[in-house]
């Protein structure tokens, strides 16, 4: 028996590029409406679609055969890494960045709906360029769709076995992974279609409705403007903020909705853990910035509430420098990158679910100090949650603070400073985009060099895949037959 079938990871990355070459194409239009040169793209779907033929041509047999565990947890990493290496050509290839390092760091950060940008100055880049740049967010979040409907049936491999989360926690929608990966489409495209409409209505032209809501409902966060959305109406503010908060919801929900299965929606605790933690942190934000600034009711309302939903979603917005807030805001937005909303949604860091079932281990201990003899037991969404999903679980939030802990030190021993580095670090493992000190709201990542940049993009690929999926690569069982 083979460790693992390497035809069958080469044909899934033929498909993989294949896509992403028609993913160049629809960057076309942009192109000719605004009289900008289509070479970039062409050459970068010409070169795109002949690497994916040359794989196909390798592996065509494996076609028909089944993917393993093994071969499907090597083939998902590598996708992310192929994909923002054949990303970097529309930037390369047009001039709008260098170095191949800061293109790649800006494709995977697209890719990964991080957010994170090494552009100082984003209005100076072509159209479609900028178009490709939030492209790459949309792409990202339906990547795990594009991987159920497309490329798991033909290769036999469950829905169950690409989604990272522990199984206990997925919710199932349907038997078949092709209906799975339907609906989630349709989640997709219908809160996509919304949201272009509604940003469309206010001061944005189709173009900026378009690009912002790839970095809405991706939960991206790269803009067509260098001061984000800082520079737009209320009205438009307001518009994202509900977009960002509807795409941290899971997609499972709004299929229970769909379905008119409200009980499934009344009963899921993550749900109401998300709603309720961004109540708390939107008040408590607006209220520092209503009492330590100048800032009226509605202001501090509408700013409170971007900034913590921007952050809590992992999107990435900002509507304002929120390093001038007082100390007491710095630190809601340094705790919120550590949040991540539902499970099931675009967004990355650690997720409502897992924080939510951390606080019940810790109300049962304190309960069991009081109480030794006391028999409790976690439940979630009205069901006992197992202990192996359990230790799973807690065992994550472990793995993810230690990795934020050591990478915080390497980038720290590079040369950048405790608290740039900190939230550089967080950020990037938690897909958020701007964080604190140097790279702040209105600052960028070019301040780093090219070696703390491919540990970003480390992080961000580690983030995005939910930790397990890269590091199980790394085990000894992993490589034993």
């Amino acid at each position: 028996m083979k460790l693992f079938n390497p035809h069958v990871i080469l044909y899934i990355l033929s498909t993989i590029l294949f896509i992403e070459a028609v993913s160049f194409l629809f960057c076309l239009p942009v192109v000719f409406i605004y009289n900008e040169s289509p070479d970039p793209f062409l050459w970068s779907s010409l070169i795109a679609v002949s690497v994916s033929v040359g794989l196909y041509m390798i592996s065509k047999k494996a076609a028909a055969e089944k993917v393993r565990k093994r071969e499907g947890f090597l083939a998902v990493s590598l996708s992310w890494l192929v994909l923002s290496c054949i990303g970097t050509l529309p930037f390369l290839l047009s001039g709008s960045i260098d170095s191949f390092v800061d293109a790649f760091f800006e494709t995977a950060s697209g890719f990964t709906t991080t957010g994170a940008s090494i552009f100082s100055d984003v209005e100076s880049l072509p159209y479609s360029v900028l178009f490709w740049r939030s492209f790459t967010h949309w792409i990202g979040g339906l990547g795990i769709v594009v991987f159920v409907i497309i490329i798991l049936p033909t290769l036999g491999m469950t829905a169950s076995q690409l989604l990272p989360m522990e199984s206990s926690l997925k919710e199932k929608i349907h038997p078949k992974t092709k209906a799975v990966g339907l609906r989630l489409l349709f989640v997709y495209l219908g809160l996509t279609v919304m949201e272009v409409i509604l940003l469309n209505l206010g001061e944005m032209n189709l173009f900026e409705s378009v690009c912002h809501t790839f970095g809405s409902v991706a939960t991206g966060g790269f803009s067509t403007r260098n001061n984000s959305i800082a520079g737009f109406s209320a009205y438009s503010q307001y518009i994202i903020t509900l977009f960002m908060f509807l795409s941290g919801v899971s997609f499972v929900i709004y299929y229970f909705i769909v379905k008119l299965n409200f009980r499934k929606v009344k009963h899921n605790d993550e749900l109401w853990f998300y709603l309720g933690t961004t109540l708390f942190f939107g008040t408590v934000a607006s209220c520092v910035l209503l009492a330590n600034t100048t800032k009226s009711l509605e202001p501090a309302f509408r700013e409170g509430f971007f900034q913590v939903i921007s952050i809590m979603t992992t999107t990435g917005y900002v509507s304002t420098d929120y390093l001038y807030w007082p100390p007491a805001g710095l630190i809601i937005i340094f705790l919120m990158m550590f949040a991540g909303a539902c499970t099931g949604s675009t967004t990355g860091s650690i997720k409502m679910v897992r924080h939510l079932i951390v606080a019940k281990n810790i109300r049962n201990a304190l309960a069991k100090l009081v109480h030794p003899n006391m028999i409790t037991q976690i439940k979630l969404n009205n069901k006992p949650l197992p202990d192996k999903t359990n230790i799973s679980t807690i065992s994550f939030v472990v793995l993810y603070l230690f990795i934020f802990l050591v990478a915080t030190v390497v980038i720290i021993v590079i040369g950048t400073d405790p608290v740039t580095a900190a939230s550089a670090v967080a950020t990037s493992l938690g897909n958020a985009g701007p964080g604190l000190g140097s790279i702040g709201p209105m600052s960028n990542y070019s301040v780093f060099p090219d070696i703390s940049k491919l540990i970003f993009v480390i992080l961000m690929i580690i983030g995005r895949l939910e930790i397990y999926t890269i590091f199980i690569l790394f085990t000894r069982s992993f490589w034993k037959i």
